[in-house]
């Protein structure tokens, strides 16, 4: 199944560069529409957030301070985007369709609303094909990424992390990390429509990453009856930290899309132990398709 419609949650212009160039290119590829979403911050929920000793004047200024934080992020955004759009001539708007009623340019638009990031992202990556979310640079950030982890525990839809330079091409060589789990299964449904046209589809798979489920070769059995041909590699962990393995196996594929299950174990055990999601969002340097 094509896709058809891919949401966009920005924060902010530092790490809304690469994210937006990857959307956009996904759009053009995908003949996709293109949703660009900034959510700022309701002035009603600063205001819980003060504590006590803070005045009715301090708690106002501080809820006037975050609205103009807000719309100054907003222009910013809605500048950055038009510029982006102009220069690859997407057009800006609702989907275009021909005579026959089928899509076939990429379009896009822009809309900044109030409210609470998480809710409103996942609210609307529910009725998106794809979400394209920036990537997280630190692991302060990733800890607190709430766009990220809306998509992948309340939205049922993959997440795209989008590269931190800008790609020029993605899905051309694709891995997909297996390990028999029912997240590693969804992310490879969400990656079919993607591996038809690629040049080259890897599994990797390790004994450190493997759980109970379908092992590399049931997987390679199943994409084969979709037409689809792939090779096998097996990695291990690098002092004793699998993602480590699996990334470095990735990248001496030169692989440019990596599909991967996100959060096996919970997520909570994965903040405080570390874990492979963990690990790959931290330290990818490729686009990572991540299902859960």
């Amino acid at each position: 199944m094509a896709i058809r419609k891919i949401l966009l949650p920005l924060a902010g212009v530092a790490s809304a560069r690469a994210a937006l160039a990857t959307a956009l290119l996904l759009s053009e590829r995908w003949r996709a529409h293109l949703h660009a979403l900034h959510v700022r911050t309701d002035t009603r929920d600063v205001a819980p957030l003060a504590g006590e000793g803070l005045s009715g004047a301090m708690i106002e200024e501080m809820m006037v301070s975050t609205e103009k934080e807000g719309n100054t992020e907003a222009a910013a955004l809605n500048a950055l985007f038009t510029a982006e759009t102009t220069a690859r001539g997407i057009a800006v708007g609702a989907p275009l369709r021909a005579a026959d009623g089928v899509v076939r340019t990429a379009t896009a638009r822009f809309s900044s609303v109030v409210g609470r990031e998480e809710e409103l992202v996942a609210g609307e990556a529910r009725l998106s094909d794809l979400i394209v979310v920036p990537h997280p640079k630190s692991a302060e950030e990733v800890a607190s990424a709430d766009a990220l982890h809306a998509v992948l525990f309340d939205s049922g839809r993959p997440a795209l992390i989008a590269p931190v330079d800008v790609p020029t091409v993605i899905g051309s060589r694709i891995a997909i990390a297996w390990n028999g789990t029912a997240e590693s299964a969804s992310a490879v449904a969400s990656v079919l429509p993607w591996l038809g046209d690629a040049d080259s589809v890897r599994i990797f798979h390790s004994p450190d990453y493997q759980r109970q489920g379908p092992d590399a070769a049931k997987l390679a059995q199943f994409l084969d009856l979709h037409g689809i041909t792939t090779d096998a590699t097996e990695f291990r962990a690098i002092d004793r930290n699998t993602g480590a393995g699996l990334l470095a196996a990735v990248t001496d594929h030169d692989a440019d899309l990596l599909a991967m299950g996100a959060y096996s174990h919970s997520r909570l055990r994965q903040l405080i132990l570390g874990g492979v999601t963990r690990h790959v969002l931290e330290h990818a340097k490729l686009a990572v398709l991540m299902n859960r």
